[in-house]
């Protein structure tokens, strides 16, 4: 199984699980040929796309997505945000397990300025455990036997401060960041939080431009956890081979 990393940030997010015969898409907030290309033309084996939230760095693309032919997986409320009222839409639930062919996605409430929004928690037989988890301040659970986790660390909380000082980033911005997604603070005590025993990697996401720092990042969650970190930033390709503990 590999990842596939289209784009990961506030410019758009879009992001590919694949072996040979499967794809499952995590987002669709790129351009849609960005998404097409990313996928080298071939829509044949993509099983659905997750949406997690209606923000258009998540969802641009679900218009095209669904005209292609590829189920979306969302919420009511985010597929009503989007305006996406076609049959290819399936509404999903929190704590409610569903099948995408091979794929197993149990979605989860995260903690977000949107309507509706979720993570997931997903395995596979050439994956093991994956958690996808973006967007959000706090997370309410805590998983155990995870193989791969996918975490958003948006900002420093010493760099958006140093930001505000120096006028860089508005105070009413700064406070939507801090109630609306994961610090490297929040992320550490993620971490700190649930079972790593069995985690192969850690792949940072959605780092934000200007109040983040990626090597300081990776350094510390390294540091913290003993585990290899990789950064999936802003116009990133990243390919990773994944295996099942």
């Amino acid at each position: 199984m590999k990842l596939k990393v289209l784009g990961s940030g506030s410019s758009g997010n879009c992001y590919l699980l694949q072996n040979g015969n499967e794809t499952l898409m995590l987002e669709c907030g790129l351009p849609y040929k960005t998404i097409l290309k990313g996928l080298n033309f071939n829509l044949n084996n993509v099983v659905g796309c997750l949406i997690s939230h209606e923000h258009k760095d998540h969802s641009k693309a679900i218009s095209d997505i669904i005209k292609a032919g590829i189920d979306i997986y969302t919420t009511e409320g985010t597929a009503i945000a989007c305006a996406a009222l076609e049959y290819r839409v399936k509404h999903i639930k929190s704590e409610e397990q569903f099948k995408l062919n091979n794929f197993t996605v149990l979605p989860f409430e995260t903690e977000h300025d949107a309507v509706e929004p979720l993570g997931f928690l997903i395995q596979h037989n050439d994956l093991g455990k994956l958690l996808f988890i973006t967007d959000s301040y706090y997370c309410q659970y805590k998983f155990n036997g995870l193989n791969h986790i996918m975490i958003e660390c948006n900002y420093s909380k010493s760099i958006l401060d140093k930001n505000i000082k120096n006028g860089l980033m508005h105070p009413a911005l700064a406070n939507r960041l801090l109630k609306s997604h994961f610090s490297l603070d929040h992320v550490k005590e993620f971490l700190k939080a649930n079972d790593l025993s069995k985690c192969r990697e850690i792949i940072l996401i959605h780092l934000s431009d200007s109040n983040s720092n990626a090597a300081e990042f990776k350094e510390e969650i390294e540091r913290l956890t003993g585990i290899p970190v990789y950064i999936a930033n802003k116009g990133l390709e990243l390919e990773l081979e994944l295996f099942k503990e």
